[in-house]
Formats: structure tokens, sequence, C-alpha cells
């Protein structure tokens, strides 16, 4: 007996190990494309989901979102899946905690929830470069959604690598995945057929051959690169007609399934513009008459989440920078709790339900923070890292190899006894300094890339700091260097003659990366008599740590209204973008990251505080504008896609590269 112990241990864990594989999974069933309805196992069906993004949920939160979509009604989860999220470096795939996007599929199964899987490449979602990753800019001459053989090659590794972790949870093979999508609205990037087809023919050689693969776009465009084997699909928004968007694909394909892959819940918040919702009766009604006509949706979203770190992207035209937030006046709030929207949508569904709908999970508590100081400074220029560059030429974060932060190209002035002109062209938010102090800052949004200078002894020290705010995520500009992107230009005036233009050079650049590794390694120095007060820093970008005491770890909103512009750190995790131009003024900060006790909070302001004081918040602010940006007007030949200011662009607009 004791010689076949080992062989029967073995087997033992085979038998483990099958069991924990294979505890999701389902017996195998089909997902169909047929005459005019969807066919789960050969009987009508319709699909009615939501999209959720796992990337901006805190793990420990899924599940209770999870319960909280099917407790709306919908019997499916739509779900992008961002590339830059699980490949931080080439051939470095990251599918663990956080991103560990089969554990989140396997949790929308057990809970009874089919899922519609949007692989990209190209996501657009208000996210960091449409999903794109960072990296791939350091090919200068890279065409991004094209046949560009480079990004082509890229793209087959990142989906091979998804579908590794996912391929064998399609419906057919026991697990939930129903659908999958090719692209994302190229329609609104351009026309390429070869290429949408290229996507497809990389997805299917990846594995998704059990699943109908679809396209989606708009009513306006989606013919321009509809390939006959795939399922079309609209997106279109709140207070949409329907039958309108429907329209022209009903001509083209009398018997196929309708269904609307994006009805627009609400939709996202921009740095400098209001905070957008969208009528609850509005969205109902547009859900209520497709259910009444037999046509599928995917609300998006029924929950957005937050954009943590430096995850939120920015709208085209122009330079429009995404608030962190990403409410989007959806049904289930930022924080996860049911709001209105959110029960007058769940009675509805429950009219076209035959089962008593779940009840709604209890949401996580939020608790008010009592006010605290942060105590700790370390200003930027007191605390500078070795130069990556010296007496050479300006250089953007790709070609120096990094992918978000702040910057700080140094050089020196001759001497000029007449004001002068200095060109920049940042991306996207520039400060600049003679000898240490601040002449004058440049708004990529304003369009701003000229500043004045004064006049200067000969050796001034000239500084520019710039900061990356989010890659831009829609249109032909996702094409987005950051930093200092062209050469640096000072325009002299001359007596009786034209202006005299000269490049800059001999550049010290350093680099201040915004990950917590930086963050928190800088020297920090108690503000005190000798150090200066918080007074000293307010127009100095700088470096603050602090810490506050909670009972218990509840969900809180931190209340950034009398802080600049910058990032803030929580125990290590990166909470998201705050500046004090709003909307928004307040940042989720979850429970879950928070430990009963003292935590750790930093923040960096590259503008300075008014008072570096912060409390939790029991409510968020996300509709407190101070300095509204004016309205961008399209050009000729261009119009909106969309539902409002701040919706798609349809065309090559201003800021285009």
């Amino acid at each position: 007996m004791r010689k076949h112990l080992p062989v029967l241990s073995v087997l033992m864990l085979i038998s483990a190990l099958f069991l924990f594989s294979s505890c999701h999974k389902s017996a195998p069933q089909t997902f169909e494309v047929g005459e005019g309805s969807f066919l789960l196992d050969g009987k009508p069906f319709v699909v009615k989901a939501g999209e959720l993004h796992f990337a901006r949920i805190p793990r420990e939160y899924w599940e209770h979102r999870i319960e909280m979509v099917k407790a709306q009604g919908m019997n499916a989860v739509c779900l992008y899946v961002f590339w830059n999220f699980h490949e931080p470096q080439p051939g470095e795939f990251n599918f663990e905690g956080q991103a560990d996007v089969r554990a989140f599929v396997e949790l929308c199964q057990k809970h009874g929830l089919y899922v519609i899987l949007r692989p990209g490449p190209y996501c657009c979602a208000e996210w960091e470069m449409g999903g794109l990753p960072w990296w791939l800019l350091k090919k200068k001459d890279i065409q991004l959604r094209s046949m560009d053989e480079y990004f082509v090659e890229r793209v087959r590794l990142f989906e091979n690598a998804l579908a590794e972790q996912l391929a064998d949870l399609q419906l057919a093979r026991g697990g939930n995945i129903i659908m999958v999508q090719v692209e994302n609205e190229f329609g609104g990037y351009g026309t390429d057929k070869p290429y949408v087809a290229a996507v497809r023919d990389i997805l299917r050689e990846a594995g998704w051959t059990d699943v109908p693969l679809f396209q989606c776009d708009w009513s306006s465009n989606f013919e321009n690169n509809a390939l006959d084997d795939l399922l079309w699909t609209m997106n279109f928004g709140t207070g949409s007609n329907i039958d309108d968007q429907f329209r022209r694909l009903k001509e083209l394909r009398p018997t196929t399934p309708l269904m609307c892959s994006e009805f627009w819940s609400g939709w996202f918040d921009n740095w400098g513009r209001a905070h957008e919702t969208r009528d609850a009766k509005d969205m109902v009604a547009g859900l209520r008459e497709m259910l009444e006509k037999n046509i599928s949706f995917s609300l998006y979203m029924v929950h957005g989440g937050s954009s943590f770190g430096h995850w939120a992207g920015a709208n085209s035209p122009g330079f429009q920078p995404d608030c962190s937030s990403y409410d989007y006046d959806a049904p289930i709030s930022e924080a996860g709790h049911a709001t209105p929207k959110f029960d007058e949508l769940r009675a509805m569904l429950q009219e076209f339900t035959d089962e008593p709908l779940p009840p709604v999970p209890a949401p996580f508590p939020v608790k008010a923070i009592d006010a605290f100081t942060l105590t700790e400074c370390a200003p930027l220029m007191a605390n500078l890292p070795a130069p990556v560059v010296e007496d050479g030429e300006v250089q953007t974060f790709e070609e120096l190899n990094m992918g978000w932060g702040s910057a700080l190209y140094s050089t020196h002035l001759k001497a000029r006894n007449v004001p002068s002109t200095l060109t920049i062209d940042a991306h996207d938010f520039a400060q600049v300094f003679v000898d240490g102090i601040l002449v004058g800052r440049l708004d990529r949004r304003l369009g701003q890339k000229t500043i004045d200078l004064p006049a200067t002894p000969n050796g001034a020290k000239l500084d520019i700091l710039v900061e990356a705010m989010g890659r831009i995520n829609y249109g032909r500009a996702i094409k987005d260097f950051k930093g200092i992107v062209a050469p640096v230009t000072i325009t002299h005036p001359r007596p009786g003659a034209e202006p005299e233009q000269k490049p800059l050079g001999h550049w010290t650049i350093r680099l201040f990366p915004d990950d917590y590794a930086t963050v928190s390694t800088q020297n920090y120095q108690p503000m005190n008599a000798d150090t200066g007060d918080a007074a000293d820093f307010a127009f100095m970008p700088a470096y603050y740590r602090g810490t506050f005491t909670v009972d218990d770890s509840a969900d809180t909103y931190l209340d950034l209204s009398t802080w600049g512009k910058g990032q803030v750190w929580v125990n290590g995790h990166a909470i998201g973008r705050f500046w004090q131009i709003g909307p928004q003024q307040s940042l989720f900060m979850p429970g879950c990251w928070l430990k009963k006790g003292e935590n750790e909070i930093i923040v960096l302001d590259v503008m300075g505080p008014s008072t570096p004081v912060i409390a939790g918040l029991e409510n968020p602010i996300l509709d407190q504008l101070r300095e509204p940006t004016p309205v961008i007007i399209p050009a000729e030949g261009e119009t909106w896609q969309g539902d409002g200011p701040g919706a798609t662009w349809q065309g090559d607009g201003p800021g285009a590269l």
C-alpha cells in the first residue's frame, strides 16, 4: 500500500486541480445569430447587458458590482479589456491581481451573467490612449490602428496572450462568453477594411471560434468598414430615435438581430467643462422601446467607477483631458450605490423578466473623515533626480522611455535687456521659471504655446516643468506624444527689423515618473519655522506627505478643493488626478484600500495648494466648475458625433496629428 501512496497523491492532486479549474464552468451551451433574433440553445434570446470595466473597480468590490448589475435586471456584462493595463512593457504581460480578467469573467458566471468581450486592440472608453500602450510610440513613425507591420505584430501577441486567459470560457466550452467584438467604432477613425479584417483574423486564430464576432459603429458610418461575415451593431445614446438608428441596417440586413452595443446612460466629464448628466426617464424610455421591439442592448455605463491613477484619457478635437471620476451619471454610482436612475430602470426591467429580480445588495458605507493637514513637503526643485539628458536637444517622454509623469527641461539664456517671447509646444501643462521665479503657465487645452519672458541677465536659468495628462483616446490624435514635442524657440524684438527667432539648445532633462516608488522616496522635510509653512509653497511644485486615522475602512471622498493640480496616492494606491478648475473637486477613496488606524497619503501638486488640508466627504463634488473652458467649434466639414458637447468627433479636428 505504501508504495502506491505517491501515485494516489498525484491522482488526487490532478483531480483537485481539475475540479478547481472547472468550478465555475457550466454545461456547454450555444449562442447564435438567428433570423431576427439571437438564439440561446436554439431559443430566441434578448441580450440585456450592462457595461462594467474591472480596471475601474477595486478587485475587492468586483463581486458587489456584479451583483448590482444582476439586481438591476441584466443578463450579461459587457466589458472592455484595456491592452495597456495588461502589457506595461513589450512582452511583459500581467493578468494577476487587479488585472486578473479571468477571475472577473468567472465571477460573472458565478452570478449567472453572460459576458460580451471587447478586446480591442483599441477601446476608446475615455481611457489613456484608448487602451493602446504608450510604448508603441517609441517607434515614432508607427501608424496606429492600421496594417503597420509592427502594430499588427504587437496586436497579435497581445490577443494571443489574452485568449490564453479566456478562450476556454466561451459558452460552447462551458464558460459564459457569448460574443467577442472586433476593433471598436473604427468608422470614427477612418476607412480601412483590410485592417479590420486583419483584427478579425487575429481573433479567430487566437481561438475565438465558438462565439459570434461583431463590430460596432454609428448609424452614420457603419458601412465604411462593415465586413460581410461579422454581426453589425449600432452605438447611440439616451434620447435617440431608435427606428432611425437601425433604419439603414434593416435595409441591408432585414433579418439580422438588432442590438445597440452602447446605449449611453450618461456622459463623461472633461476638466474645465460642466458636469454631464442625462435624464433617467429618457434613458428608461429608450431601453423600454428597444425591449418592446425585440432589440438587444448594452447599457454604457451601468456603473462607471473611477479612472484611478493616470488612466483617464483625453477627448479630441484639440485636447480635452478627462476627469478621474467615471461616474458617467450611470444607474450605479461611482461608489457602487443604487441611484434614482437605478430604481427607475430596475422597475422597468422587472416588467420584462419572468422571475423576481434578486434583492439589491447593501451598499458599502461611506463616511466622512475629519480634516487633516499634510505636514511634510519635498519641493521638486530642491529634490532633483539625476539628469537623463545633458547638453542635448529636447525629447519627448517616449524617447526618454517614460510613460507618465512630469519632466523638467532646463537650459541657460543669454543676456537680453528687453522682453522676449518663448514658444513651447508642450503636452500638456507647462510652467516656466526664470532663475526659480514662475513667469507663466501654458495649458494645452487652450492652445497656449507662447509666453513672454522678462529681460534676463547672461546665464539666467530657464526651467520648463511639463506635466503630462492622459493621452488622447479618440480619433487620429491618439498618436499623442508627451513632454516637449518640438524645438523650443525664443523670439527677440529688433528695432526697425523683423523679430529674430532662434531655437534654444543645450538642454538638461530630468524625469519625475508618477509611480509610488518615486513619490515615496523623496526627501520629505517637516513644514515648520525652519523649512517654511504652507504659504511658502503655494506656487511651488512639490510633493506633500501626511497621515490620517480612521476607525474602520469605509469608503470616503477626499476633498481636494484647496489644492492646485496633481495626483494622490494613499497607502501606495494611485487614486487619481485633481485640478482646481473642476468640475471634479473630490476623489473616490475606496475603503478596501484603507486600514484601521494610520494611513499614509502623498500628494503631488505641480501648482501648490492654498492650504495643505484634506477632509473625507460622504458625497462627491463633481459639479464645481471654477474656470470654464471655451467651447470648441467644429471646423468646416466636421460634425459632432454623439449627443452633446464633449461627445465624440467625426473628422480630423484641430490638434489631430
